[in-house]
C-alpha cells in the first residue's frame, strides 16, 4: 500500500467568516466553490453535514466531519481511488485574512498509485486549484490572475471523459420539428444532461451543426436546408435539465434514397459528436462558479439537490 498526501492552500485577503461562509454552501445548488460544469458537480443526498453521502463524479464519500463556517471532511465510501479523506479547512490570519486548505490523504495499492501519478493527480489538483480560484471570485468579487493551470494530462482526460449522448424518442416539446414534415422518412433524437450553471439559452447552442437556424420558438431552435433529393431540419431543445439535438428527413426521389442510404450509416455518430462537442464547449464558456453564485440565493440552503 502506498500513502497520499496532497495539500493545497491558498491565501485570501479576506474575513474567515466571509469564506467560511462559502464551504457552507457545498453541494448547493448555488455552489460557489465547486468547479461546475466543466468537472463534475458534488452532490450530497442531503444538505452539507454529517452523514451526508454523495459525491463527484467517480468519487464517492460521506460527510465525516462538519463545522460549519470552517471545516469539513469527507472521508472515501468506495475504494476505487482509494481508502481515506480529502477536507477543506479556513484558518484566520488577521481580521481581513484567511487561509484556506485542501487536504487529501488517501491509501492505495501500488497499481493503483501508478494510475495516480499518471491521470488522477494532474486532474485532482486542477480541480483543487479551481475550487481556490472560485474562493477568492466569491469572497472579493474578482481573480486578477487564475492560478489553476489545466496540463495536458488532465486536458486529456476531460476530453475522453466527458458523457456522450443518449438516443431518445423525439421530444413532443419540440415543436417546430414536429411540425416541419407532415410525414418525415426519418427521425431521430440525442440527450445531454445539463450541468449546473450551462446555457439554457438555445442561441449558445447555435453552433451545434453547421447550417442556417431556420426559426426559433421559446428553447427550440431550427436548422436545415432544402435540396432537390431531401430536406432536413435539426432541432436543439434547450430544457431545464437537458439538451436534445432532434433530426427530420424528408427523401424526394431516387437519388435522395440512394444517398441518404449511405448518410444514416454515419449519421447517429456524427450527430452524437456534434452533439457531445457544443455541449463541452458550452460548459468551457461558462463563467465559473465564484463569479455566477458570488451572493447565496435568498433560499439558502434548503434547496440542496436530494440524490446522489
Amino acid at each position: 500500500m502506498r500513502t497520499v498526501r496532497n495539500v493545497h492552500r491558498r491565501i485570501v485577503e479576506a474575513p474567515a467568516d466571509a469564506v467560511g461562509l462559502l464551504i457552507d454552501r457545498l453541494s448547493a445548488p448555488d455552489d460557489p466553490l465547486f468547479p461546475t460544469p466543466v468537472w463534475s458537480a458534488m452532490v450530497l443526498d442531503r444538505p452539507l453535514g454529517v452523514g451526508a453521502d454523495g459525491g463527484h463524479g467517480r468519487a464517492r464519500y460521506r460527510v465525516g466531519a462538519y463545522e460549519p463556517g470552517r471545516s469539513v471532511r469527507f472521508d472515501t465510501t468506495g475504494t476505487r481511488l482509494g481508502t481515506g479523506y480529502h477536507r477543506l479547512d479556513v484558518e484566520p490570519l488577521g481580521p481581513d485574512r484567511c487561509r484556506i486548505t485542501h487536504v487529501l490523504q488517501l491509501a492505495m495499492p501500488e497499481g493503483l498509485f501508478a494510475a495516480w501519478l499518471l491521470a488522477f493527480k494532474p486532474v485532482h489538483d486542477t480541480i483543487v486549484e479551481e475550487i481556490l480560484d472560485n474562493a477568492e471570485r466569491a469572497a472579493l468579487g474578482s481573480l486578477s490572475r487564475p492560478r489553476a493551470q489545466r496540463p495536458l494530462r488532465a486536458r486529456l482526460f476531460h476530453r475522453l471523459a466527458w458523457p456522450h449522448p443518449t438516443a431518445v424518442p423525439v421530444p413532443a416539446d419540440a415543436r417546430l420539428l414536429q411540425e416541419a414534415f407532415e410525414r418525415p422518412d426519418f427521425t431521430d433524437a440525442w440527450r445531454m444532461a445539463l450541468a449546473p450553471g450551462m446555457s439554457r439559452d438555445p442561441q449558445d447552442w447555435r453552433h451545434v451543426l453547421p447550417f442556417p437556424a431556420l426559426g426559433a420558438a421559446g428553447r427550440e431552435l431550427m436548422l436545415g436546408k432544402d435540396a432537390s433529393h431531401l430536406d432536413f431540419r435539426s432541432s436543439v431543445l434547450v430544457g431545464d435539465e437537458s439538451v436534445t439535438l432532434a433530426t427530420a428527413v424528408r427523401l424526394h426521389n431516387t437519388r435522395g434514397r440512394l444517398s441518404f442510404s449511405l448518410v444514416r450509416r454515419v449519421h447517429p455518430y456524427m450527430a452524437r459528436r456534434m452533439l457531445r462537442r457544443a455541449h463541452r464547449r458550452v460548459a468551457l464558456t461558462t463563467p465559473p462558479a465564484g463569479q455566477r453564485n458570488r451572493t447565496p440565493r435568498a433560499t439558502g440552503t434548503g434547496d440542496r439537490p436530494q440524490r446522489a
